[in-house]
């Protein structure tokens, strides 16, 4: 499953640093636009595995995608 998220980034000296804006925590930097994009992936992908983590693993999870308006 793919999600879209929003990619917030600037540049910090030679450092381009970003964030994902709907995901709080979710910050990276890389040397170039494209290793920031490639890290902030990997950012993301160890936040779920946290969440995942804390799920005890007798408990089964479903997911639904919901709307929620802001």
């Amino acid at each position: 499953m793919s999600r879209i998220f929003t990619m917030e980034y600037w540049k910090d000296d030679n450092w381009y640093v970003g964030r994902l804006k709907e995901v709080p925590g979710v910050f990276s930097q890389g040397e170039t636009l494209q290793e920031l994009e490639e890290n902030i992936r990997d950012a993301y992908e160890l936040v779920l595995e946290e969440i995942r983590d804390e799920i005890p693993a007798h408990i089964k999870v479903d997911i639904k995608e919901i709307e929620v308006r802001v």
